[in-house]
């Protein structure tokens, strides 16, 4: 069902109508495809056609993976552990997974980028990596690899963790 039908399901016409299709919609804003994940296989992805930033770069993220001779022991604050081996969707370029509130993506070979869940425009668990942008689902914010808004509704930015891997295991910490 489209926007259009929902609303005009509720009861709204004319003006009232127009109103509310255009209420969201601003001019810097895009669509974005989502990733779909297989309701049989959570670790498979469909990924979504490529989409660039409202000035057409890439912004390198400020939080990636340091080298395998890193000593995860000493990480203290951690919010997150996951095992590469077995986060298959973490294992390619563009690849993200949503877990205790944080998307873990994988940006470029073997660096990862860490964010909350919770969209700073409505809070919402509703980011999603896309390619080169963290993206809400709801609503269309979208935010760089840094956290910072793209749009009017990612004006807010977003929290982005720090992260270290050894190469089989991960830490997002803070």
């Amino acid at each position: 069902m489209t926007r259009y039908d929902f609303l005009k399901s509720l009861g709204f016409t004319g003006a009232a109508l127009m109103a509310a299709l255009t209420s969201c919609v601003h001019d810097d804003d895009s669509v974005v495809n989502a990733l779909t994940i297989s309701p049989t296989d959570s670790g498979t992805i469909t990924q979504p056609t490529t989409s660039t930033t409202s000035s057409g770069t890439t912004t390198q993220p400020t939080s990636s993976t340091t080298g395998s001779s890193t000593d995860l022991s000493t990480i203290t604050n951690r919010l997150l552990t996951i095992n590469l081996s077995t986060a298959t969707a973490l294992k390619t370029v563009g690849g993200y997974i949503a877990q205790s509130g944080i998307v873990v993506a994988q940006v470029s070979a073997g660096t990862y980028v860490a964010v909350t869940q919770t969209c700073s425009h409505e809070p919402q668990k509703a980011i999603i990596f896309n390619k080169t942008v963290f993206y809400c689902t709801k609503h269309g914010a979208r935010f760089d690899l840094t956290g910072k808004g793209l749009n009017s509704f990612g004006s807010r930015g977003l929290t982005v963790y720090k992260v270290a891997t050894d190469g089989t295991t991960l830490i997002v910490y803070s």
